[in-house]
């Protein structure tokens, strides 16, 4: 307890030394203001320029903007913004900080060569120091996968575990589960993430825009950003006065997949309603071969259908807000749901006894074993702005409720019939619910050339199990943590950033005994027990992490850089696992004795950009002294396990390092290629598994595109035809029990455009997904172990079509 208390002695002690080392830096002041539109109304994405510099800033969802470090004297800034008229003013800084409101008028004439480009993302990139990605909606669109996951897999250092043909769980330069954390509009996203066969409960088709963080985000948002972080930001607050929403449909050959995602929103001046339905429907997915090996043991496949792999997938989304000039506050409820099935011969003890007959009737049926997931979030996001702080805080409550349902299979001591006095349904294998109460405080603060963002997060967790097998233990944890950030700009090129953040998390997990009587023989004397697979336990977990960076931005060239320390606590499951893993058909056995990860990382970026090119390359260093991985032993449980090999949770000292690669070259005005590649590399230097490198590493790949995107005409706009060239090596260095995995190569293709009707769009997207019909394995797959391929050729078909009616008030 003394440690903690001088921790936040010194904490404080490092908060008051920032405040006192802004005055050290000469007499600077700060323009702060707001952009609004003709209306009135915020404009979010405004592109400001300090003549005569190479520093931009943006505005944000509600208009405004913050210029600080300025010397007194007058200055000129230049607004911009696509769709407006560009407007330069200079201001006269004197003796104190100024406060302005600029209005910019929407653009009334033709521009034909004149391209002005909402720049946010980029500006938002050259001010981080940790490696940032972006996306938005019509990279979603375009790019479509079965879930949201799989369609950002085409960025390097992101690979998933697939689970079929709709469900899949992040990779993060080749680190996932609960060493990448998910950010649903400011609330981390809890799940069951400790799961490879669970995938991640989050309606792409609601998603505006995504930042993906490669590499360490502890200082941020704690625990489980050991890896990185995915921040999935909502739809931008609509215009005043406006009514309007989209519908989109899609299409799938493979699984024949139907769905569409019906958006409509509101607002008045201040009130804004916006609510959205998505539903899908899928069969079972075709992958190119007829047959495949479980336990050795031939299943042989009707026309390549995976068997009961088929799925139902439905959200709703209600978002209402009110919006003002310096504060706004929004909450977002959201409910998702999905009904799926595991492939019906690699799930269980007994793989070969399966009805193929029954399952191949339909290709649409959800027979057992599947999986049934239901979501529930409601979040509060507000923010506040008084002087030089801007207040931000989001407040959440979650329920995750997962149920997986299989057909009775004793094994071990357990009864060879199902009682018929048990309460839990005689098909319920496993539950596992989840309640999480979060909340977030952030205090933003302009000192100077200072900008100073504290913070606080908090979560308490309640996790309950049912069903009549066991695997993790039912438990309770509580976590908080306290944080400060400085960016300090030291010129107009120059941006430093340290931070420092502290950690205490407490887990209580509870006893579980077996429902059924064990026969446990000791000194020659038998006895029928009740065997406790899970004792209880309490324990203690905090963490001081840092984290130091810069940039240097100039006209062409940009370079970031940054080291730091983060750390991860132990989960429930490394804890307290004792039972088995019917989707690997292994026992696993968790450690309480584990301590927590402790992980030092070191990133750099470098960017040059010129007229027709650009390239980024984006080289990483990782150590962990205690990783925590689950190591398969030679032993096999006879007992509970029904002989399966017995993993065991364990810690090793890990290296890792790699790189991203982009490139991209204008090659004529209408064509333009990329090439985006990426290397790993990770070795565990000690324990059992010393010399060997980690579990679900992916191999390196590269990905040659070559786009053709022909004039706009007075009927259409960003039209494309896009060809992907995919290239994976082979991954043959593994961790037993995994298998070798050979190289493949991949084709495929987009094409898209925006075709105007009136005064709407309709965006339509084609993509031909494994164009040949490859025959591949993924190594990151769920399936590997049983040699199954990955989806064979596949045909999206997607339409967005907007609908908008916007009320000018003067």
């Amino acid at each position: 307890m003394s440690d903690f208390y001088s921790t936040q002695k010194f904490i404080c002690t490092f908060f008051l030394f920032i405040a006192l080392l802004s005055d050290a830096f000469g007499q600077t002041f700060n323009l702060r203001g707001r952009i609004t539109d003709d209306n009135s109304q915020p404009l979010s994405g405004v592109s400001i320029t300090i003549s005569g510099s190479n520093r931009f800033i943006g505005t944000d969802q509600s208009g405004n903007f913050l210029v600080d470090g300025l010397s007194s004297g007058k200055t000129t800034l230049i607004f911009s913004r696509l769709g407006y008229t560009t407007l330069s003013k200079t201001f006269n800084i004197e003796a104190s900080d100024r406060e302005i409101n600029i209005v910019l008028r929407a653009e009334v004439k033709q521009l034909r060569e004149v391209i002005i480009e909402d720049d946010h993302i980029e500006q938002r990139r050259k001010t981080e120091s940790l490696n940032l990605q972006t996306v938005d909606a019509s990279f979603i669109q375009r790019n479509l996968g079965g879930s949201l996951m799989k369609t950002l897999e085409r960025l390097p250092g992101i690979k998933t575990i697939g689970i079929g043909s709709g469900q899949s769980k992040p990779l993060i330069r080749g680190l996932g589960f609960n060493r990448v954390v998910v950010v649903d509009k400011g609330v981390k996203h809890e799940g069951q993430q400790w799961g490879a066969d669970h995938g991640l409960e989050i309606d792409q088709f609601a998603a505006s825009e995504v930042e993906l963080i490669k590499g360490a985000a502890s200082f941020i948002y704690g625990s489980d950003a050991i890896a990185g972080a995915i921040a999935i930001n909502p739809a931008p607050v609509p215009m005043a006065n406006s009514l309007g929403g989209s519908v989109d449909l899609i299409g799938k050959t493979n699984n024949s997949l139907f769905g569409t995602s019906v958006n409509l929103y509101a607002r008045n001046n201040r009130w804004f309603l916006d609510a959205r339905i998505t539903y899908q429907n899928y069969g079972d997915y075709r992958v190119p071969t007829d047959a495949v090996y479980v336990y050795d043991y031939q299943v042989k496949l009707k026309d390549n259908f995976l068997r009961n792999t088929a799925g139902r997938e439905t959200g709703a989304h209600l978002n209402l807000g009110y919006v003002s000039g310096r504060f706004r506050s929004i909450f977002y409820l959201s409910n998702t749901f999905s009904n799926s099935g595991f492939f019906a011969n690699a799930h269980g003890l007994e793989p070969r006894n399966v009805d193929a007959v029954l399952h191949d009737r339909s290709s649409r049926d959800i027979l057992l074993p599947n999986q049934r997931v239901n979501h529930f979030k409601l979040i509060n996001k507000s923010v506040y702005e008084s002087g030089k702080h801007r207040i931000e805080g989001e407040v959440g409550y979650q329920r995750n409720l997962r149920k997986e349902f299989s057909t009775y299979v004793n094994h071990g001591y357990m009864p060879p019939v199902y009682p018929s006095f048990m309460s839990i349904p005689a098909d319920l294998e496993r539950e596992f619910d989840k309640v999480v109460y979060s909340a977030n405080l952030r205090d933003k603060v302009s000192l100077g050339k200072h900008e100073l963002s504290l913070g606080l997060n908090g979560e308490h967790q309640n996790n309950g199990i049912n069903g009549y097998t066991f695997l993790v233990p039912a438990f309770k944890q509580f976590s908080i943590g306290s944080f400060v950030y400085d960016r300090l700009r030291l010129n107009d090129n120059t941006l430093l950033h340290a931070a420092l953040r502290f950690d205490h998390s407490r887990i209580k997990m509870f006893k579980y005994t077996d429902w059924f009587p064990s026969t446990i023989s000791t000194g020659g004397i038998t006895r029928e027990e009740y065997v406790a697979r899970s004792s209880d336990l309490n324990r203690s977990f905090s963490s001081l992490v840092w984290s130091v960076g810069a940039n240097y931005n100039l006209q062409n060239f940009s370079l970031k850089a940054n080291i730091g320390k983060s750390f991860r606590m132990p989960i429930a499951k490394e804890l307290g696992a004792n039972g088995v893993n019917y989707h690997y058909f292994s026992f696993e056995r968790g450690d309480p004795s584990l301590s927590p990860e402790q992980s030092y990382q070191a990133d750099l970026s470098l960017e040059w950009k010129a007229d027709e090119w650009s390239v980024l390359f984006s080289p990483f260093y990782n150590y962990f002294s205690n990783y925590i991985y689950l190591n398969p032993t030679s032993g096999h449980d006879t007992n509970y396990g029904a002989g399966n090999q017995i993993f065991q949770y364990a810690q090793s000292s890990v290296v890792r390092y790699g790189a991203e690669l982009q490139f991209k070259v204008k090659l004529l005005r209408t064509l333009s290629a990329e090439v985006l590649g990426e290397y790993l590399h990770a070795e565990q230097r000690s324990g059992d598994k010393a010399g060997y490198t980690l579990p679900f590493y992916p191999p390196a790949s590269a990905l040659f595109n070559l786009t053709w995107s022909p004039f706009q005409t007075k009927r259409s706009e960003g039209t494309y035809l896009s060809l992907d060239y995919r290239l994976t090596s082979a991954q043959n260095n593994i961790v037993p029990p995994e298998k070798k995995t050979p190289g493949f190569q991949l084709i495929n293709i987009q094409a898209g455009t925006k075709i105007k009707f009136h005064t709407q769009t309709v965006s339509v997207s084609l993509q031909a997904q494994n164009l040949l019909n490859t025959r591949y394995l993924n190594h990151t797959s769920f399936y590997r172990l049983i040699e199954l391929p990955e989806m064979g050729r596949n045909i999206v078909l997607s339409l967005k079509i907007p609908f908008n009616h916007t009320k000018n008030k003067h």
